[in-house]
């Protein structure tokens, strides 16, 4: 769902350039029932149609079952697409909304319009507050990053903004006991334990933030460089939604070190990585190089246009 949440965000742009129609959410819902195809229907055999719309939809590892939540699922399959006002799954603040928000951070178009486009994200899937505010906060906290912050710095940043939110009691207070333990020293099991599952939004969001956060003070302490393998391990180390956690956790580090800091045997084995490489460029290119899209491609044609069509 992060790859089609960047998809969206791409189409929304196009969109606005070429027809000057600024609506992120419907570009999003129907980015997002694109994903829904991958995940409720077998890949065809015989090829994915021409009319097909988009090319993100047409590749064969996205059909993969990842084990996708009910509310994105029922969310989804609304007729209607959930608002802030009338959201869709109201009682749902399960962590789907925050896994898939970091591409709402790395718009450069400053925290809070990150903030604001990653709630009316989450409201198509997710309507709780709790579930929104921490898809908010997080895109807050990846767009601080990306603007040179360290992530404790950016997780102070991201309370100052919560607490401008009458329903952002359970994500303040989880992002605070992620600081609290992340000055106890490296992460440990017990640690990660402690502040939950990860099952539920805020909990997600507050190991990932610990994860991230106590290992860079770990190497800051012992005066060493800092690995995200530390980070990352215990992330998912733990008898709670690991594959949830590690998956924020890796937002974190990567924004925060590049993808240089990574691994270079892990992300050899990532699945799917040279689609995720390629998403990643095109976002880049539409947010930071938007001027040289629009000249080399026109506004509305040719193959920009036709890889992310405006409609």
């Amino acid at each position: 769902m992060t790859l089609f949440t960047a998809e969206g965000l791409i189409r929304a742009s196009v969109r606005g350039r070429s027809k000057g129609v600024v609506d992120p959410p419907s570009m999003l819902w129907g980015a997002y029932r694109r994903w829904l195809t991958t995940q409720t229907r077998p890949f065809p055999t015989d090829g994915v149609p021409a009319d097909v719309d988009g090319w993100l939809v047409a590749q064969p590892v996205l059909y993969a079952r990842r084990a996708p939540g009910n509310a994105c699922l029922s969310g989804l399959q609304r007729d209607a697409m959930g608002t802030l006002a009338r959201p869709a799954n109201p009682d749902s603040k399960g962590c789907g909304a925050v896994m898939r928000s970091a591409p709402f951070g790395l718009l450069r178009r400053g925290p809070e319009t990150s903030f604001e486009h990653a709630v009316e994200g989450a409201v198509l899937t997710h309507g709780h507050p709790t579930g929104y505010l921490a898809a908010g906060a997080f895109a807050w906290i990846i767009a601080t990053v990306l603007a040179g912050a360290s992530i404790a710095e950016a997780t102070v940043s991201a309370l100052a903004r919560l607490s401008a939110e009458r329903s952002g009691r359970e994500v303040t207070a989880a992002l605070r006991a992620a600081l609290s333990r992340a000055a106890q020293g490296a992460p440990t099991p017990e640690r990660v334990e402690s502040l939950g599952g990860g099952w539920v939004a805020e909990e997600a969001l507050s190991i990932a933030v610990y994860c991230s956060v106590a290992a860079a003070n770990a190497a800051a302490a012992a005066n060493a460089a800092n690995d995200p393998r530390v980070a990352l391990l215990a992330a998912v180390n733990h008898s709670g939604d690991s594959h949830s956690t590690g998956a924020i956790c890796g937002n974190l580090v990567g924004v925060a070190g590049g993808e240089q800091a990574l691994p270079a045997d892990w992300v050899r084995e990532l699945e799917g990585y040279e689609l995720v490489g390629r998403v990643a460029d095109d976002l880049v290119t539409e947010f930071e190089n938007t001027a040289t899209v629009a000249d080399a491609f026109g506004a509305a044609t040719t193959p920009w246009a036709a890889r992310y069509p405006g409609h």
